[in-house]
């Protein structure tokens, strides 16, 4: 390859960007309107334009992506995660294009990222499982009578996607068919497929996870494990390498089974194949990631590979660097640096960041995709950089992560910073009595912090007209930054007589995409109960009502419409 296109964007396009030019090959990046102004657009040797729109219209759209390879002259696609990465089709209107795909065949990803096809490969080559539905679910009510046959909990998961997006977990039977409704909506946003099953929930279970890589010469070699256990809403928060408290026995089978899975499949590229690790020692197949992904630096430190470097080596036909599981040097943890506010509930905050001042020193990494004067889109999810601290040990590792994320300061958004220095004094985390997270840690045992001071979003992207030039009409594309002077700035909802409806007021607690209303117009309601849903950085959160009464929805509140943050939506009598 001399020149490959990035399918995807943020930390991962500038990652990518940089293995390339460290592997002798141009990079091309690809932005929508809204990442116009992205530090990754810089960074890349060129960029290309996406246009304007949700994510179906830009960074999903095959036919668009193929032709920009095409006019820039790229001969090879790398698709990064998220977005396209484990999307069949796309792979191979890559291959069909005449470009090197770098990643595993599109006849290995549709096995693969065919969770219930994988779960067949996994049962075959006596990978440890739990028991799941033979198939994907048909409609809610399906997904309840498998609830009924199983038992509780029950995970109810996105057939082909990946990273947390459209899974659920049910604890009570009442809520199944809302919950597998509100999976299928959000995989079909998230991957543009909406087909979801589900399998036994292991209750307080560990994350575990085998990378490996695999080439075209028959070699597949796992490089570790990784521990994943600390998520909230089903998506990592904090990663490290390798999997901390588990026998040489447990890590020797997942090995093993992650070797024997891929090598089934004829996988070839960088993947990850996931495990669950019950409490009582139960090993369970999760899925396999037929990408990069995201917590990939901490087997990089904990190796030396750089596993990126060696997805383009495989892509061009070379033999792995690496023949066997390297023995791992040091401790490696990842922390997501999240657009969120942790003291409330997680809830994404897209926005301008006015200051970015990441550490430095000894055991210190970062995987940025902004810097000062950033904004964070709400059209994509919200992670804004990788904090990646590496010690000779993992308590070595724990010291110098104190003191990176004491240094860390960020304004403008609110982080997950907060999380992540208190995280790091939970003995639940450090493990001097055992390690006592698992995957709903947060949500069930976390003491909880104060929210940080709300900001609102501030929206650039670029404004679209067009200008003539000897008659000819060419397209303009203007930064909106250029007239934020002359924009109002939004008012509170005020009554005709002045006095504030905040008391009575149905608001937006995140700017997003209003995309339901879960009671009608005039229904009575009760304080606290979820009465919308609004879809920001690839999630939903639900719209609370405020107090008890008869809701009277606006008329400016429709359907699929942006709605920013704290905005009037609807009014309880």
């Amino acid at each position: 390859m001399k020149k490959l296109l990035i399918a995807n964007r943020g930390e991962i396009a500038i990652r990518i960007a940089r293995a390339a030019r460290d592997y002798g090959v141009a990079s091309v990046a690809i932005y929508s309107d809204a990442d116009a102004s992205s530090l990754y657009v810089e960074l890349a040797d060129e960029a290309y334009g996406l246009g304007p729109g949700r994510p179906a219209d830009t960074y999903l759209d095959i036919g668009k992506i193929v032709e920009i390879a095409r006019r820039a002259g790229a001969d090879a696609v790398h698709p990064g995660y998220g977005f396209l990465s484990e999307r069949a089709e796309f792979a191979q209107a890559v291959i069909d294009a005449g470009l090197i795909w770098v990643g595993p065949r599109p006849a290995v990803i549709t096995a693969l990222g065919d969770k219930v096809e994988a779960r067949r490969i996994a049962e075959k080559v006596g990978a440890p499982l739990v028991k799941g539905s033979p198939g994907p679910l048909a409609s809610a009510a399906e997904a309840v009578a498998f609830a009924t046959e199983a038992g509780l909990p029950l995970a109810i998961k996105a057939a082909f996607g990946g990273g947390g997006r459209g899974m659920k977990v049910a604890r009570k039977l009442e809520e199944v068919g809302e919950l597998f409704d509100s999976a299928v909506r959000e995989a079909k946003e998230a991957f543009g497929r909406g087909e979801c099953y589900a399998e036994q929930f292991l209750d307080k279970p560990r994350h575990i996870e085998a990378q490996i890589v695999a080439d075209s010469h028959g070699n597949t070699v796992v490089l570790g494990t990784r521990d994943c256990s600390l998520q909230r809403r089903n998506q990592k928060l904090v990663e490290e390498a390798p999997a901390p408290f588990i026998t040489e026995e447990q890590r020797s089978r997942i090995h093993d089974a992650a070797h024997a899975i891929c090598a089934a499949a004829g996988y070839t590229g960088a993947g990850t194949v996931e495990f669950l690790l019950s409490q009582d020692g139960v090993i369970s197949f999760l899925e396999v990631n037929t990408r990069l992904q995201v917590e990939h630096p901490v087997t990089e430190e904990t190796t030396g590979i750089d596993i990126v470097i060696e997805q383009l080596r495989i892509a061009d036909g070379l033999p792995l660097s690496v023949t066997e599981t390297p023995p791992p040097r040091g401790h490696a943890f990842e922390f997501r640096i999240n657009a969120e506010d942790p003291g409330r509930g997680f809830l994404p905050t897209p926005g301008l960041i006015t200051l970015f001042r990441a550490p430095s020193g000894p055991g210190i990494r970062l995987d940025a995709g902004v810097e000062t004067g950033s904004e964070i889109p709400g059209l994509y999810d919200s992670m804004m950089a990788k904090l990646i601290v590496t010690g000779a040990t993992r308590e070595e590792a724990l010291i110098r992560a104190r003191r990176a994320l004491a240094e860390f300061k960020i304004e403008g958004v609110a982080s997950v910073l907060p999380f992540h220095r208190a995280v790091l004094d939970e003995p639940a985390f450090i493990g001097e009595d055992g390690f006592g997270v698992f995957t709903n840690w947060i949500e069930t045992e976390f003491r909880g912090i104060e929210p940080a001071v709300r900001v609102d979003a501030v929206e650039r992207g670029i404004l679209r007209s067009f200008i003539e030039i000897d008659g000819k009409r060419h397209t303009l594309g203007l930064p909106t930054a250029l007239f934020s002077d002359l924009a109002a700035a939004p008012q509170s909802p005020q009554a005709a007589s002045g006095v504030s409806l905040a008391e009575s007021a149905v608001t937006a607690p995140i700017p997003g995409t209003l995309q339901q209303w879960l009671v009608e117009d005039g229904a009575e309601v009760a304080r606290g109960e979820a009465v919308a849903l609004i879809e920001a950085m690839k999630m939903e959160t639900r719209v609370l009502a405020p107090k008890s009464g008869r809701i009277r929805i606006l008329a400016s509140a429709e359907l699929g419409k942006t709605v920013g943050l704290s905005a009037h939506l609807a009014t309880i009598e």
